[in-house]
């Protein structure tokens, strides 16, 4: 017999802007009632919506509910910067390179993930806006960070991938701005409206018969007799099979302790630009910049439900407790705020209309928390700050694991080995601070 009691929940300090900035929708209902699934996935995010998608693909005839602790697009998935890369994006590499083994098997696993996620954007007929492929920019505003995309690109060579390097004059073109001196552009990854991505995804799924229910946190998770039983505020389901898609929360379900990180980043969005200032600023309609160094700046344009407005997520807090803090909030604004006008000095009186942080995962050796952690129980879990891609794929392949098929990416995963166990408090939490600032700082110009 299991019986786990959930020991936080989950907590992102503001209001996410991709999902301000779209006509409301109707809510699911709340669990309020004890029901019994074929299947059972918490979270409703690009992971366990993934999971559901593909075990409503797989198991047709069976029942399927979904448990989203808050509104589909309010937790970590609305707040995704909407990048879903399929090279390799190493956050805690200088150049975002790995071995070259790894970074082609992580390749083909994105590229998986967004063949996924593009057949559900066709499938549930979502909008142009909710899913581009459109390919991204390394954009660079020092020399350490032209160096540091020039190694990147020696990389890519290597692997054989397509990518163009972009000069201070073409990346004014793209962008309108003279801040950056050099991009390196690759032409795979697909750009998101990350709320309209899992509202659609929902809206989908709940077509085709799975059970969607909002605002229903698990708070006890038990198993006995082979059937697995997750209670909420006002309800129950048994399931005998459950796929865990919470990311960093897995460690409030009890597994994984001490092995996952736990991150705040933190974005703004703009106001909406009026033509004139659309005019003044040049440029393509739209277009995504990540940062040549992985503690820089983040960049998007978006156009679209909303109106044209420019997004910059930069800045980071070690958050052990998984727990929002929102007296950094205002701060990392006003920090926000100086990032916009070092690059986009033309356009002064815009002011930032939103403001809000979203929980990342990581483990210090960059693996995913996945698999079979207990008998019928599966772990989708720690996408090292990548959701769209590896948590798409994190939820197809529990799907998959759990339904007992093979594959090389599940192989893959289930070959990788656990996150690596963290130091003992203080000294984790000392040294995220220490190396988080040091990273900012030496990301200079970059931030």
């Amino acid at each position: 017999m299991t019986n786990i009691h959930v020991t936080r929940q989950a907590s992102d300090p503001g209001r996410p802007a991709w999902d301000a900035i779209l006509p409301p929708v109707r809510a699911f209902p709340p669990l309020d009632t004890g029901m019994v699934a074929d299947w059972l996935v918490i979270g409703a995010g690009f992971a366990g919506l993934a999971a559901a998608r593909r075990l409503r693909q797989l198991h047709p005839a069976d029942s399927i509910a979904v448990l989203e602790a808050r509104r589909i697009a309010e937790g970590p998935a609305g707040r995704n910067s909407g990048f879903m890369i399929d090279l390799p994006h190493n956050l805690v590499s200088e150049d975002y390179a790995g071995a070259l083994d790894e970074d082609c098997r992580q390749t083909a696993m994105n590229r998986s993930a967004i063949s996924f996620a593009r057949e559900a954007a066709g499938e549930y007929e979502m909008s142009r806006e909710t899913f581009v492929l459109s390919g991204k920019t390394n954009a660079a505003a020092s020399a350490k960070g032209v160096k540091h995309n020039l190694a990147y690109a020696k990389h890519l060579q290597t692997l054989g991938e397509d990518h163009e390097l972009l000069d201070d004059r073409q990346m004014r073109e793209v962008c309108g701005s003279p801040y950056y001196r050099s991009g390196l552009y690759t032409p795979g990854t697909a750009m998101l409206q990350p709320a309209l991505f899992v509202r659609g995804m929902a809206a989908g799924l709940a077509a085709q018969g799975v059970k969607i229910f909002e605002n229903s946190s698990v708070m006890e998770l038990g198993r006995s007799g082979g059937t697995w039983n997750a209670r909420t505020g006002n309800g129950s389901i048994q399931s005998p099979r459950v796929v865990l898609a919470v990311n960093g929360h897995v460690e409030s379900f009890g597994f994984f302790k001490r092995r996952l990180m736990h991150v705040c980043l933190y974005a703004s969005m703009t106001r909406p630009l009026t033509e004139n200032e659309q005019r003044v600023l040049g440029g393509d309609s739209q277009w995504g910049f990540t940062p040549a160094d992985p503690m820089g700046t983040t960049v998007r344009k978006i156009a679209g439900t909303g109106g044209t407005r420019i997004v910059v997520r930069n800045r980071f807090t070690w958050n052990p407790t998984r727990q929002a803090n929102e007296a950094v909030l205002e701060s990392f604004g006003q920090s926000h705020r100086k990032t916009f006008r070092a690059r986009f000095a033309m356009l002064a009186d815009v002011e930032m209309e939103h403001c809000w942080g979203g929980m990342l995962c990581l483990s210090r050796n960059n693996v995913a928390a996945f698999g079979e952690i207990d008998e019928g129980l599966y772990s989708a879990c720690c996408q090292n700050g990548l959701g769209a891609a590896r948590g798409t794929a994190s939820g197809m392949l529990a799907a998959e694991l759990a339904s007992g098929m093979q594959s090389d990416h599940l192989n893959h995963m289930l070959a990788q080995p656990a996150p690596r166990r963290l130091p003992p408090e203080p000294i984790a939490s000392i040294g995220a601070f220490a190396a988080m600032r040091w990273g900012e700082f030496k990301a200079g110009s970059e931030l």
